[in-house]
């Protein structure tokens, strides 16, 4: 057993230059991050981040451990491979709402459906900040920006509902102006094992700024932010007045909690083994203007991909019959023409 080393935040930092725009939610994020790595009881040699192309994708960069900055999209994909091949290490995939959902939005889908030893964290701004402004697959439709002068007409992807759509067995939401919260997400979803998902509202002042305004401003958070907490009723509001049932159709509906009584309340939770409910709780609001949940969706146990994958090399490897690898490649030709 290797030793875990004790280190601090300053340990996790890289001697490279952090170069996003001042005012950037990415920093906030990365602070987040290095805060809670000591606490995580890994070693810096065990731990890589892969990222692709963006914004987001220069974290590998800023933290002081192994990591890839792969081609657009890819790094899911990229990482599944190392996550299987080497399922000793702590395997992080650092995306934005572009990158992962755009060109890379099938290698995140089969990550998360093949339950891969993976923590993903989507960094979602709703824009494309590093090619400067044009409308990402989360920007609400009716977005101006360079690409889309006359508005987007495209329906926005909702990042959470499509990591439970997957079968993510671990999906969650945060934001970039609570570090708290950041921090204890994130260790969540590492300590899961299999496909962790994790969404970070995340501002992009320059592009995008005052995107999630509606609901992350200091006035706004505790009226329209609805924690999720696993075996409580789900309430929120300055006094918890308001809270989430289902109504007579099986919706989830936001009620005043006085108007219906707390034993009407629904008690979230994260380990129930059907998504459904999960996912109607992810579409509560329209877009971040509304009372919109944050924390944990879903937290459940399924065999994980690289577990699996190991078995099967180990079962074909004492029968040495079908599935043979080291016979097929002496095998000479397969096939004539």
């Amino acid at each position: 057993m290797t030793d875990i080393a004790t280190t601090t935040p300053k340990d996790w930092a890289s001697d490279q230059e952090v170069r996003w725009c001042p005012g950037c939610g990415d920093y906030s994020i990365l602070t987040a991050m290095k805060m809670l790595m000591p606490e995580l009881n890994v070693n810096r040699e065990n731990t890589v981040f892969v990222s692709g192309i963006g914004c987001a994708a220069r974290f590998p960069y800023y933290m002081n451990t192994y990591g890839m900055h792969g081609i657009h999209g890819r790094a899911p994909a990229l990482a599944t491979g190392l996550a299987v091949a080497r399922p000793d290490l702590d395997v992080w995939v650092i995306t934005g709402d572009g990158d992962g959902l755009s060109i890379g939005g099938n290698h995140l889908i089969h990550a998360l459906r093949r339950n891969v030893n993976l923590t993903i964290v989507l960094f979602n701004n709703q824009i494309y900040g590093l090619t400067k402004g044009q409308y990402s697959p989360t920007s609400e439709v009716g977005k101006v920006t360079k690409s889309t002068p006359f508005g987007s007409v495209d329906s926005p992807f909702n990042p959470v509902s499509l990591a439970l759509g997957a079968e993510a067995t671990f999906v969650a939401r945060t934001h970039d102006m609570d570090r708290k919260h950041m921090i204890e997400t994130f260790r969540r979803a590492h300590d899961h094992r299999g496909a962790a998902f994790v969404e970070v509202y995340q501002n992009c002042n320059v592009f995008n700024d005052g995107a999630f305004e509606q609901i992350l401003s200091k006035e706004a958070r505790s009226v329209n932010l609805i924690p999720l907490e696993h075996g409580k009723p789900i309430r929120f509001g300055p006094d918890g007045h308001r809270g989430v049932m289902l109504d007579g159709q099986g919706r989830a509906t936001i009620v005043d909690v006085a108007d219906v009584g707390e034993e009407r309340i629904l008690v979230h939770d994260e380990r129930r083994e059907e998504p459904g409910l999960a996912f109607m709780l992810s579409r509560l609001a329209r877009g971040p203007y509304e009372p919109t949940p944050i924390g944990v969706f879903r937290a459940i146990e399924r065999a994980d991909y690289g577990s699996l994958v190991q078995s099967q090399l180990v079962d074909a490897q004492e029968r040495r019959g079908p599935g043979d690898l080291a016979g097929l490649l002496a095998s000479g030709a397969t096939w004539q023409v």
